[in-house]
């Protein structure tokens, strides 16, 4: 079954409530929060007080992709404030399973996430202990990029890599996904789809939500 998960970055920021409200009711499965720090990448954009206040206001689950240096430091932060799955960089600290172990203690879902410059491979060990594998079709910092077609042979690798070792898990791609490509990331192996504008800025959310689910 496809998920979608529409970026949050692409939504009016002067209505966020009704923008959630919007989308949930249109049949999307989980709200994706990019948080950036201006360090990790080159752009800066919520936290913390942005997921808390949302949170009483939504029932989707709350899929928080950590775009920051050294994100151990701030797991139960991000926990205790709303996330449901918790997504962090394989490039942004020396001790992956450091981080997994602590969302695991803080009893929430655990990604991890690959750059499109970073081999597929990188991931292997930790497949067995993770929910799900969140491969960037673009470069991390900034919504409205086209997808990085090459990026696809990572979501396959992956894919491969955890049928070879018998491990359901859940593949998602985030950056310039729309209903036209999202066909060949899916194809690839994805099965969790992050799109921001191509929802959020749709004249008709439930028609661009049904293009997705249905593919």
């Amino acid at each position: 079954m496809i998920k979608l998960s529409p970026s949050l970055l692409a939504c009016d920021f002067s209505q966020m409530r009704n923008e959630v409200s919007k989308v949930e009711k249109a049949g999307c499965d989980m709200l994706h929060l990019d948080v950036m720090d201006g360090v990790f990448v080159p752009n800066i954009s919520f936290g913390m007080p942005v997921i808390k206040a949302l949170r009483p206001h939504s029932k989707l689950e709350f899929d928080v992709h950590l775009m920051i240096q050294d994100p151990v430091r701030y797991i139960k932060d991000f926990a205790d404030c709303g996330a449901d799955l918790i997504t962090f960089h394989y490039e942004s600290c020396n001790d992956q399973g450091e981080v997994i172990e602590k969302i695991r203690e803080c009893g929430k879902k655990v990604g991890i996430s690959i750059k499109p410059s970073t081999p597929a491979f990188v991931l292997e060990p930790f497949l067995d202990k993770v929910d799900m594998v969140l491969v960037m079709t673009v470069e991390p910092g900034f919504g409205g990029q086209k997808l990085i077609p090459d990026t696809l042979s990572s979501v396959k690798q992956v894919c491969d890599m955890a049928k070879m070792r018998g491990i359901t898990i859940d593949i998602q791609v985030d950056g310039g996904i729309n209903p036209e490509n999202a066909k060949d990331a899916v194809q690839a192996g994805a099965n969790v789809l992050v799109a921001g504008s191509a929802v959020f800025g749709a004249s008709d959310v439930e028609a661009a939500v049904r293009s997705f689910k249905n593919l």
